[in-house]
């Protein structure tokens, strides 16, 4: 196993669908449980051992640098990368090339909660593994990644809001992955999709097809994509 000490959060996106709640703040500064939504991203990955942080900030970047500064007052290191254009989150993994450099490392989307016991299984990559996509049951997978796996948990497959009638899989894509550097040779070659945007799950598709094994990691307890005002409810309720 190689453990992991860097990681990427992608927190540009203002999330439209979240109406008034964003006019000032990207999504992923949104409270959930008395704190923004990024933090619990960051102490999750924290506790389970990552140090170094590279943050994607776009919308209202400011937000987010003001309140995390360097990093320093939660014992991490935090570097910022501004994505300029909102073309697609195959693009945005791009930024990440020098701060990642020779190592492997996490990324997440800045809008996933989940049960932070789960990150303490994500920093673990094993040695014949080149990239890890989490998964989550349960959820519809018209309305984000469904993913294809094989009897081993090996990725065959990955597609973005598939067309329900054509999948015959229970497994969603949970927002959380790890990527050796190897995954740049394939961001690089990204054409944009059917929606005009550079798709991540395209890259990581090549990945996988090109003979690299890419594994799937379920999640275990709860895990919520906080897209709508709605599911920020229902989790705030809950507390």
């Amino acid at each position: 196993m190689a453990k992991i000490v860097k990681a990427v959060v992608l927190a540009a996106g203002r999330g439209t669908r979240m109406r008034e709640l964003t006019t000032d703040l990207p999504k992923p500064m949104i409270e959930v449980r008395g704190k923004p939504l990024l933090q619990h991203i960051l102490e999750g990955l924290r506790d389970a051992g990552v140090r170094d942080f590279l943050i994607v900030v776009g919308y209202h970047a400011d937000a987010v640098q003001n309140f995390f500064g360097d990093g320093s007052r939660y014992n991490v290191a935090i570097q910022y990368a501004t994505q300029a254009v909102q073309d697609g989150t195959g693009r945005v993994v791009d930024l990440a090339r020098d701060f990642a450099g020779d190592s492997p490392f996490v990324l997440s989307y800045g809008d996933i909660l989940l049960d932070p016991t789960n990150y303490k299984h994500v920093v673990d990559l094993p040695h014949n593994v080149e990239a890890i996509v989490t998964v989550t049951r349960g959820e519809d997978v018209s309305k984000g990644g469904a993913v294809f796996v094989d009897e081993k948990m090996e990725l065959v497959d990955i597609r973005e809001k598939a067309q329900t009638d054509k999948v015959n899989t229970r497994w969603y894509n949970a927002g959380i992955y790890v990527f050796c550097p190897s995954i740049f040779e394939f961001t690089a070659n990204l054409q944009p999709s059917p929606r005009g945007e550079y798709e991540l799950t395209d890259a990581i598709r090549a990945l996988a097809q090109s003979g690299k094994k890419v594994r799937a990691l379920e999640l275990t307890g709860k895990w919520a994509d906080v897209r709508d005002p709605e599911i920020l409810a229902e989790l705030n309720q809950e507390l």
